[in-house]
């Protein structure tokens, strides 16, 4: 049984499955889309205002220092009780590095306890990444010498 590759059969059934196809694209096309995250349906963020200092402008090798401060929301948001994300961060050349992490409520206060090994002078910052409801926030630099 050799079949030419035009065999008038096999157009036929390629006709049908075409025709199948092409009625159910439209009834596919008007499906209720998936839902959209909260995020992308245009969820505004609220802003927060961070701020930082080392408790001691001087510290020895090995001493424990505070970092202290106070994140603050700006737009009016009715109180939260979890806690955000507080990052300290030191500059090493042109990139911030994670040295400690902790957390704060909105419109708190926060202390992280630091110690270094090394004798340094170093340049610190605090960030707050951002969240589902808070955008991202850094505190003022400040500088901490490590003697």
């Amino acid at each position: 049984m050799n079949r030419s590759p035009l065999s008038p059969r096999r157009i036929l059934t390629a006709l049908v499955i075409a025709c199948t196809v092409a009625g159910l694209a439209p009834a596919v096309a008007s499906a209720d889309p998936a839902p959209v995250p909260t995020a992308q349906q245009g969820h505004k963020k609220h802003k927060v205002k961070l701020e930082a200092s080392a408790e001691k402008a001087k510290v020895k090798v090995g001493e424990e220092t505070k970092i202290k401060g106070s994140l603050a929301e700006l737009t009016g948001l009715e109180s939260v009780s979890t806690s955000e994300p507080i990052i300290v961060q030191r500059l090493d050349g042109n990139v911030w590095v994670d040295v400690a992490t902790g957390g704060c409520r909105p419109n708190g206060i926060f202390r992280l306890s630091l110690s270094f090994s090394i004798r340094a002078s170093l340049t610190l910052r605090v960030y707050h990444p951002e969240t589902d409801l808070y955008v991202s926030a850094t505190s003022s630099i400040f500088a901490l010498l490590v003697i």
